[in-house]
């Protein structure tokens, strides 16, 4: 089973407020990228390296409401609150080729898995039905693209790379377990602590910590 970092999501009150904050982080200014009807949500996106990016997302003001639980838990009350302080880490979505086979074997219920499409690219995602995900998204979403490049191929390149997925968990071992059931405990570096979930990034400007 090939499963590697497909992108990671960084939930914003609005893309303009990510935006100015990712580029006075990064020296970067993250491109526009498309909607999701489905979900009523917007994007921006920039390529990360090794074929994977890195996406800002925020509730789409113009959309209608979805008639559903928003993905990554934006509807959350507690979500809304953490974005309107400064955009904050959602989730990390790791790509596969066999998603029936990792949601069957799961230890954890990762959700429905939704079809998406746009244009003529399609994409299965692990969505639960409420709207939250694993472990408050400490464990991460599971995607698998429709055949061609990956999505990144297309995106920007901006000089952004992922240098590493932080996890802290009371419990390390128990968390480092769970993502080894699921193979993927060799994409993220699991500490002790407060549940918390961080991107650790490389920009032209430097090195920046997104939590």
């Amino acid at each position: 089973m090939n499963n590697k970092i497909d992108h990671f999501g960084i939930g914003a009150a609005s893309l303009e407020v990510g935006i100015s904050a990712l580029q006075a982080q990064l020296g970067v200014e993250t491109p526009r990228g498309g909607k999701h009807d489905m979900m009523s949500t917007h994007n921006c996106v920039m390529q990360a390296g090794d074929e994977s990016f890195l996406e800002i997302l925020a509730i789409d003001p113009d959309a209608p409401p979805p008639g559903r639980a928003r993905w990554f838990s934006m509807d959350d009350p507690a979500t809304i609150a953490r974005l309107a302080v400064r955009p904050r880490t959602l989730c990390w979505i790791v790509g596969t080729d066999d998603l029936d086979a990792v949601v069957a074997a799961s230890p954890v219920d990762l959700g429905e898995i939704v079809h998406f499409t746009r244009g003529d690219r399609s994409w299965r995602l692990t969505v639960p039905t409420d709207g939250h995900l694993p472990w408050s998204g400490l464990l991460p979403a599971f995607i698998e693209w429709s055949p061609g490049p990956h999505p990144s191929t297309a995106q920007r390149d901006l000089g952004v790379r992922l240098d590493k997925v932080q996890i802290s968990h009371p419990d390390p071992a128990s968390c480092r377990q769970v993502l080894d059931t699921l193979q993927v405990g060799h994409l993220a570096d699991v500490t002790e602590g407060q549940a918390a979930l961080s991107f650790h990034l490389m920009g032209p400007i430097g090195a920046a910590v997104v939590d």
